[in-house]
Formats: structure tokens, sequence, C-alpha cells
């Protein structure tokens, strides 16, 4: 690959996205653009499709420097080696690669293979991250996952063999899951954690199995009190053990954060690539959403067929990639920039929500003016932005 010295400025941060679409089996809980495949998939005749839409990307943006690629799914470890090294080669080609340059791969425990790690290893992959979910194998049946907890930690052990950097996630607020067996899980997972933890609570997605369960009211996740005090517990435990609260639901060691998510929650430019793969991109009519085809064979055509899957290229209102940069960047512990909304957006915070929010505790302000949610107001996230997004004028 390609390389140049290592881009730091946040303004010059550019992420690419490749979204392999397929998985073994679709977890009850999952809303993502995956899909099961009975057969095998021609992966030699798919990457033509990468191919041809990571040049036509590069014709949107030419000229990017990228800082982060991250292979999300679906379930990127079923990709052939050769797969990966093809698409990794493209994005060189069309771009140039910073020389520090994170390269991501999302993996499920019963699709991990030491060879095949290692040759992702060498093709330049530096950082994965595990689908672990929980380390309970009632509860592994439960969430629809195909490992166990023994195999979960012999996947985090060849993860750790090959990779400098590797991350895990885990689900919690499950039904029926108490403050004290969610401590234990957790502690556990801390106990074998590298650098870095992303800990969701289970959300009950339309579409999904688990929302037809739950509307038939078979399926009970706790009240909004438990809830809390679970994320709470979450947030002790994990700051107690090294691990900061970055972002709402990901938990890293001093400077294990991943680069990649951080371009989407600091509003930076991304390129999305494969069925179903969302970007945003900044070009001389402004800000640009894009999304693909989500279906994996319809996508492949228009790929072969027009040199790229894109069903929408869509230039955003100011208004709109304003409320994109507050809704992400208030996500983050470390805030968002008001002076760069009104920039954006042409209007102001309102000073007397604000005002309420500081006294409420719900929001502060760093020294350089950045403001972010207190650790009481991510309890009420979605509202807080809500409000602010209202009240702006």
């Amino acid at each position: 690959m390609t390389h140049k010295n290592n881009v730091t400025k946040l303004d010059e941060a550019f992420g690419v996205y490749v979204h392999w679409p397929f998985c073994a089996a679709k977890c009850p809980y999952c809303d993502f653009n995956s899909h099961v495949r009975h057969n095998p998939v021609d992966q030699e005749l798919f990457v033509e499709g990468y191919v041809r839409e990571i040049a036509h990307m590069a014709s949107i943006v030419p000229n990017k420097t990228v800082t982060s690629i991250f292979f999300g799914g679906g379930t990127p470890s079923l990709m052939e080696p050769k797969t990966l090294e093809k698409i990794l080669a493209e994005i060189s080609k069309n771009w140039t690669v910073a020389s520090e340059v994170e390269i991501s791969l999302e993996a499920n425990p019963q699709s991990v293979d030491a060879d095949r790690f290692q040759a992702y290893a060498k093709a330049g992959v530096n950082r994965v991250s595990l689908g672990v979910q929980s380390f309970n194998d009632e509860q592994l049946k439960f969430l629809g996952r195909l490992h166990n907890a023994d195999e979960a930690k012999q996947a985090i052990a060849i993860a750790q063999k090959h990779f400098p950097r590797m991350s895990f996630d885990m689900i919690y607020a499950r039904p029926d899951q108490t403050s004290k067996q969610w401590e234990e899980e957790l502690s556990a997972a801390i106990a074998l954690a590298a650098d870095h933890l992303s800990l969701y609570q289970l959300t009950i997605e339309h579409g999904t199995p688990f929302y037809n369960l739950h509307e038939r009211g078979k399926l009970k996740t706790p009240r909004d009190e438990q809830a809390a005090e679970l994320y709470e517990l979450t947030q002790s435990i994990c700051t107690s053990n090294g691990f900061e609260t970055y972002e709402i639901s990901n938990h890293a060691k001093p400077g294990a954060q991943c680069q990649h998510n951080l371009v989407y929650w600091r509003g930076q430019d991304y390129a999305g690539i494969g069925p179903g793969a969302h970007g945003r991109l900044t070009i001389s009519k402004g800000r640009v959403a894009t999304a693909t085809q989500p279906n994996p064979e319809k996508w492949w055509q228009a790929a072969n067929v027009d040199g790229h899957g894109l069903t929408e290229l869509e230039v955003l209102s100011p208004e709109e990639h304003a409320d994109e940069l507050m809704i992400m960047g208030l996500r983050l512990a470390e805030g968002f920039d008001p002076i760069r909304y009104e920039a954006v957006s042409g209007k102001s915070l309102n000073e007397k929500e604000v005002s309420f929010l500081q006294e409420m505790e719900m929001v502060s302000f760093t020294d350089n003016g950045l403001m972010r949610v207190t650790p009481k107001g991510f309890l009420l996230l979605d509202a807080i932005v809500a409000d602010l997004a209202i009240e702006a004028q």
C-alpha cells in the first residue's frame, strides 16, 4: 500500500467504510443490512463491484488521504484474505493512505481462524473488533449467536496474538439481567480486554424478530430505572479499570479510541463502499449524504453496469448538516463545537435552553468552548439533543 506521513489534523481525517453484507446467520436483534446466503458467495466475482465503486467514489472526492478504513458488516471475517487484499489495494490505488492508517475488521468469534487472521494482519489490518456480546452460553443462544463463551475467549486470544489493537462488543440490559450478573460479566470481559470495549444496551429495533416478540409481550427489557442503573454501573466499572468513556457506548484505554468511528462522531468525511453502505462527503455543492443499493446482488449488477451502486447522492441543507454535527458530537465525551454549528447552520443555539441545561447539570463547557453532555446528562441524551435542535434560533 502507498503511504504518506500520518495526518493528525481533525479537518483532514478521511475514512473509508467497506460493507461486507453476508452473515452465517441473522441475529434476532439485528437491523443492519446483513444477508444469509445458503450457497457460497462468489467472492472473486463480487470484489469486482468493490473495485469499480471505489474508483467511482475517488472520482467524486479525489486527492484524499485515507486515515482510517473499516470493514463492517455483515461478517467481514467471512471474506477471503485475497478479497480484502484486493479491496485495500484498490483504495491505495485511488487515494493516498496515511502511514499510520487504522484498518479495522469486524469479526464474529465462530469465524475466527488463526491462519486467516494472520493473513489479514499481513494484508494490513491492524485492529479487529469481535462481536462477543456475552460470556454466558444461555444468553448467547438467546441473542442468536453461533458461538459459545469458550469460543469467544479463544477468538480473543487469537486476535490479541495477531493484531496490535483489539476491541470487542458486549450487549447488556437484557431481559431479567441483574446488576450483579452484569457486574460479573463485565468484570470478566475487562480481564480479557486489550484496549477497547463497545458496550451497548439491548435495543428493540423495528422489523426484527425481537421487535415482534416485544410487541406480543413475550420479550421484556429492563425498565428505564433499571437500564439507567446498569448504565451507571457500566461507567463506574470501566472508569475504575482505566477505560475512559469517550463516547456514550465506547470505552478505551488512553490513546486507543477507534479513529474511524471518531470520523463519524466528529462530522468528518467518509466514503461508504459496498451494498447498503452510507457515506458523508464534501464536494463543490456542499456536504452530501450517500447510500448504495442494499441488496447485494442488485448492488453488484449496478456496480458492474454503472460503475457504482449509488442510490442516493443528496446535498444536505445547512440545517441538516448542523443537526448531524450536534447529534453525533454530543455522543462524545469531548463534546462538539457550537461555533462550528453556528457557522454551518447560520443560527445559534438557544441561550436560555443551554443555560437551563447547565443549571440542571446536563451539559457543561470545556475551557476551549466545546459543549459536552455530563455523565448525568448521558442518561437523557436523546431528549437533550431534541431540545437543543428544536430551540435553535
